[in-house]
C-alpha cells in the first residue's frame, strides 16, 4: 500500500513538474526577447478562437455519443455547481472580510483548460492512469475521454468568465453615471476629429462593437461591462449620449430597449464564444450517427471526413494544449518586469488574500470535490448518478481545484481595476503557478480515491 502511495505521489510530481517546466519555457523565450507580451496576446487569440474550438469539436465530437450523453450534462452540472460556490465564497469574503473585489473572480475561476490538459497528458505517460481503467480500453484512450471531459467543464468556465467576470471587478468603484456622462460628452467632439473615431458617415469600421451604439467603442464598450454591477437594477450603459447616425443594428434600435433589456441583451451576447460554439457543434456531430460516422469512423467504415478534415482539426486542437501556457509564461514575466521597471508602481503582495485563494484553490476544493464525490459514487455505487466510469470520477475530483486562470489579468485591464491592483494580481498568479505542484496531493487523492470506489 505504501510504495503504492509513494509510486502516485512522485508520477503526480513529475506530472506537475511537467507542466511548470512549460510554462517556465515561456518565461525564458520572453527573457530572451524571443517573444514578448504582444505576441503572447495574438498567440492567445489565435488559440482562444481558432485552436480550442478545433479541439472541441474533436475530442467531443468523438466522444460524445447517445449512450454517454448523462456523462457530458453530470459535467455541465457540476460545472455550474463549482462555479456557483466559488462565487458564494468569493463574495462573502469580500464583503464580511474585507478582501479586494477581485479575489472574486480569482476564486471563481481557475485554469481549466490547458493545465489539466497537460497534467493528464503527463500523467498518462507515468502510468498511474492505468488504475483506473476497468475496460479492455487502453490507457490512451481512457486519457482522451478525460480530456473531453475536461473541455466541457472549461467551456462553462469560458462562457462565464468573461460574462460574469469583469463584472465582478472593482464595482463599488466605478464611475457614476453623470461622471461618465459628462467625461464621455468632452470626449466625443475629440474622437470624431480622429482617425480612430469608431464611425465616419455612419459607416461602421471594425472597431465598432456588435452590439454597440454608434460612438461607442471597443474601449468604451469594455468599460460599460465592467462598470456594470453584477445585478441588473442600475445599469450605466444607458449614459452613454446617443446620437442619430444609424446604427450598427438597425431593427430594432439598441435604444428602443428597456434599460433591463439593455442589460441582459449584453449580458448574453458575453456568452457567445467560439469554444462554446465549438462544444456545441462538437456535441451536434457526437450526437447525430451519420455524422457521427462520416467524422470520426475509419474511412473503410464510412469516414468520409475522417482522413482530412477531422484529421486536421485534431492536429489544429494539439496546438492548445502547450500554447496557453507558453502564453502564460510570457505574460508572468512580462508583469514581472513591468513592475521592477515602473516607479512607484510595485506595490506589496497582499499576502493575506493570497493566503486565502491558495488555501481555497489548493486545499478546500480538492477537500471538498475528492470528499463529495467519493461519497456519492460509495454509496450508490457504480451506475448510479454518477455513472460506472472511474476516470469520470477521477476528473470530477480535479475539475475544481488548481491555480487561478491567467484570465485574471485581462478582467483587471478591461475592468475600472486601477494598476495596482493588476501588478498584485501578477504577483498572485506567479506564487500560484509556482506552488502549482502541490497538486500533486490533490491528483494522488482522486486517484486513491477513485480507486477505492471501483
Amino acid at each position: 500500500m505504501s510504495s503504492g502511495l509513494v509510486s502516485s505521489f512522485l508520477a503526480a510530481i513529475q506530472a506537475s513538474l511537467s507542466v511548470l517546466l512549460v510554462i517556465s519555457y515561456g518565461a525564458i523565450a520572453a527573457r530572451l526577447s524571443l517573444l514578448d507580451n504582444k505576441n503572447g496576446k495574438a498567440l492567445s487569440k489565435i488559440c482562444v478562437k481558432m485552436f480550442l474550438p478545433a479541439l472541441l469539436v474533436v475530442k467531443i465530437g468523438s466522444e460524445l455519443h447517445p449512450g454517454s450523453a448523462h456523462r457530458y450534462v453530470i459535467i455541465l452540472l457540476w460545472a455550474f455547481l463549482c462555479h456557483f460556490i466559488s462565487f458564494l465564497i468569493g463574495i462573502a469574503s469580500h464583503l464580511w472580510l474585507g478582501l479586494p473585489d477581485w479575489i472574486t473572480a480569482a476564486i471563481m475561476f481557475n485554469n481549466t483548460t490547458s493545465y489539466p490538459l497537460l497534467l493528464i497528458q503527463s500523467l498518462d505517460e507515468t502510468g498511474v492512469l492505468r488504475k483506473l481503467i476497468v475496460t479492455d480500453e487502453t490507457s490512451q484512450e481512457a486519457m482522451e475521454r478525460a480530456k473531453s471531459y475536461f473541455l466541457v467543464f472549461a467551456t462553462v468556465s469560458s462562457c462565464l468568465t468573461f460574462a460574469v467576470g469583469p463584472r465582478l471587478i472593482d464595482t463599488e468603484h466605478a464611475p457614476d453615471p453623470e461622471d461618465q456622462k459628462s467625461e464621455e460628452d468632452e470626449e466625443e467632439g475629440e474622437e470624431v476629429e480622429t482617425e480612430n473615431s469608431v464611425e465616419r458617415d455612419g459607416i461602421p469600421n471594425e472597431e465598432t462593437g456588435l452590439l454597440a451604439p454608434p460612438g461607442l467603442s471597443a474601449r468604451h464598450r469594455n468599460a460599460s461591462v465592467a462598470s456594470l454591477t453584477f445585478f441588473p437594477s442600475k445599469p450605466r450603459f444607458t449614459t452613454l449620449p446617443y446620437d442619430r447616425r444609424p446604427y450598427y443594428i438597425p431593427r430594432p434600435k439598441w435604444r428602443d430597449f428597456s434599460p433591463r433589456a439593455q442589460w441582459w441583451l449584453l449580458f448574453l451576447y458575453d456568452f457567445l464564444n467560439a469554444p462554446l460554439l465549438g462544444a456545441v457543434l462538437g456535441a451536434i456531430i457526437g450526437l447525430t450517427p451519420p455524422f457521427h460516422r462520416a467524422f470520426f469512423n475509419d474511412t473503410y467504415e464510412g469516414g468520409i471526413f475522417t482522413a482530412w478534415l477531422t484529421e486536421s482539426w485534431k492536429n489544429a486542437g494539439q496546438l492548445f494544449v502547450p500554447l496557453p501556457l507558453i502564453v502564460a509564461g510570457i505574460s508572468l514575466y512580462s508583469s514581472y518586469q513591468d513592475s521592477k521597471n515602473t516607479e512607484n508602481a510595485n506595490p506589496p503582495l497582499p499576502w493575506l488574500t493570497t493566503t486565502f485563494i491558495l488555501v481555497v484553490r489548493f486545499v478546500l476544493w480538492p477537500i471538498f470535490s475528492i470528499g463529495l464525490i467519493y461519497i456519492v459514487v460509495r454509496e450508490q455505487g457504480r451506475g448510479g448518478v454518477l455513472g460506472d466510469d472511474p476516470m469520470l470520477w477521477f476528473a470530477m475530483m480535479l475539475m475544481p481545484t488548481g491555480p487561478p486562470a491567467m484570465k485574471l489579468i485581462t478582467m483587471i485591464q478591461v475592468s475600472d481595476a486601477g494598476i495596482e491592483d493588476e501588478r498584485r494580481v501578477a504577483k498572485l498568479l506567479t506564487v500560484s503557478y509556482v506552488i502549482s505542484p502541490l497538486l500533486a496531493f490533490t491528483v494522488v487523492g482522486a486517484l486513491r480515491a477513485s480507486q477505492a470506489t471501483i
